[in-house]
C-alpha cells in the first residue's frame, strides 16, 4: 500500500515539474523569442510611437485626442469620439475602453451625434452635410487611433492653415499615414492619427 502510494507522488511529483518547466519556463521563453523576430518586436513591445529624440510618445495602436491650447488655432488631426469623453469632443479617457453600447434609435446618442457634427463641421468651417460618419460615432473600443480618409481629409485645409505647411504637403502626410484595405479587400482604407500627428510636428521644425 506503501509502496503504492509513493509511486504516485512520485509519479505526480515528475508530471508538476515537468509541466512547470515546459509551460513555466520553455513556452515563455519561445513566446518571447517569436515576439523578437524582425517585423514583429515593435508589435509585441505595443507597437510604441517615438519621437525624433526616441522619447516614447504613445502607441500607434491607441488614439489618444490631442488637445489644442488655442482650441481656436488647433493645428492637430483629431480621432474618432469617444464614449469614455466627459464632452461630445472631448479626449478620451484612456484608461477605460469601450462603447456606449447605446442602439441607433437611442435619441441621446441621435441629440450627440447631432451635437458632435455642429461642433466639427464649424471646427473645419464646412457645412455639417459634409462630416463623416466616423467623425460623429465612437468605435467599440472608443480608442481607435484610425479615422476614414475623408475625416482625414476634412481637417487638411485647418490643419495647413494653423501650422503655415502647404495643404500638398499636409496631404503628402495623411497619405503616408494611409494603410489600404486588408488583403486588398477587406475592409476601408484607414489614417493612423497618432502617427499621422507625429510626422505632422516632424515637418514643422
Amino acid at each position: 500500500m506503501l509502496t503504492m502510494l509513493w509511486r504516485q507522488t512520485a509519479t505526480g511529483l515528475r508530471v508538476l515539474i515537468a509541466f512547470t518547466i515546459l509551460c513555466g519556463i520553455v513556452y515563455p521563453l519561445v513566446v518571447y523569442g517569436v515576439g523578437q523576430i524582425p517585423g514583429l518586436a515593435a508589435k509585441s513591445a505595443g507597437s510604441i510611437v517615438y519621437a525624433a529624440n526616441g522619447t516614447p510618445t504613445g502607441s500607434s495602436l491607441i488614439g489618444v485626442d490631442p488637445v489644442a491650447a488655442n482650441p481656436a488655432a488647433d493645428p492637430y488631426f483629431h480621432t474618432r469620439p469617444s464614449a469614455s469623453s466627459s464632452g461630445p469632443l472631448g479626449p478620451a479617457d484612456t484608461s477605460t475602453s469601450g462603447g456606449s453600447n447605446l442602439s441607433g434609435f437611442n435619441q441621446h446618442l441621435l441629440d450627440l451625434v447631432n451635437q458632435r457634427r455642429e461642433l466639427i463641421a464649424q471646427r473645419e468651417g464646412v457645412n455639417p452635410a459634409l462630416v463623416p460618419p466616423d467623425a460623429v460615432t465612437a468605435s467599440g473600443s472608443g480608442l481607435d487611433p484610425d479615422i476614414s480618409p475623408a475625416y482625414a481629409g476634412l481637417q487638411v485645409p485647418r490643419v495647413a492653415r494653423v501650422t503655415g505647411l502647404p495643404e500638398d504637403t499636409v496631404r503628402t502626410l495623411v497619405a503616408h499615414a494611409t494603410s489600404g484595405r486588408i488583403l486588398g479587400f477587406l475592409g476601408e482604407p484607414t489614417v493612423n492619427v497618432t502617427t499621422l500627428n507625429q510626422e505632422l510636428q516632424a515637418a514643422q521644425h
